[in-house]
């Protein structure tokens, strides 16, 4: 039994080495249009710390371009989740786990924690089960509560394929155009009450959607 484990873990770290390689490769080759890119730029000027909001299907990309910097990333307590998380390990990420079903409060706490102490923080919105393109609380009550400047980003791919996921997850071609698209950054009122932090959600929501559809146009 114990020969047939560190089997399996021999397999598992090979695959995970491979998939991560891959990964990183295929990022590598894209042709990376950024608009609005002056809005990061400020902020990290300022040395201002944000959150950095973007669709789950389109995921690959933005963890990708945010490596090696002073980031923390939200990824679910799920077998995906547990991939994904070792990706960001290896891209120099401090990875929180959590989702709205299981460790939602725990992991936005650390969220907070993480963003009062000078990171970033990268959040899909709409993961880890959807409803895809559909905007959580989360990145918005962060932002809030940390008193840091949420800023949105759409992602599009020129050549990909779709996985059959619930959030149609896009897979880039190698080598192909991509475009990404920065919001100018969002800074929430601390003060603010329920009803109009709803309503910053909804236009969050909005213009996300909006940012996705125009990275979309090649």
């Amino acid at each position: 039994m114990k020969l047939r484990k560190a089997k399996q873990d021999t397999l598992r770290f090979a695959g995970n080495y491979v998939l991560f390689q891959l990964v990183d490769i295929l990022c590598k080759t894209l042709r990376i249009n950024i608009i609005n890119k002056e809005a990061i730029d400020e902020l990290e000027m300022q040395k201002r710390n944000y959150i950095l909001g973007f669709w789950h299907g389109t995921m690959l990309l933005p963890w990708f371009m945010n490596r090696n910097k002073k980031f923390a990333g939200l990824t679910s307590k799920s077998k995906d989740g547990d991939l994904l998380a070792k990706i960001l390990k290896k891209w120099n990420y401090k990875v929180l786990r959590g989702s709205s079903s299981e460790g939602g409060d725990v992991a936005l706490g650390l969220m907070i924690d993480f963003a009062k102490n000078g990171y970033s923080i990268a959040i899909t919105p709409d993961g880890p089960k959807g409803p895809p393109l559909k905007l959580k609380a989360g990145a918005v009550v962060s932002a809030k509560k940390a008193g840091i400047p949420l800023v949105l980003a759409g992602v599009g791919f020129k050549k990909k394929r779709y996985l059959k996921s619930w959030d149609s997850f896009q897979i880039p071609g190698f080598f192909t155009r991509a475009n990404v698209i920065y919001s100018d950054p969002v800074f929430i009122d601390q003060n603010l009450k329920r009803e109009e932090i709803s309503r910053i959600i909804e236009e969050c929501d909005k213009k996300l959607n909006e940012l996705q559809l125009q990275a979309e146009k090649f």
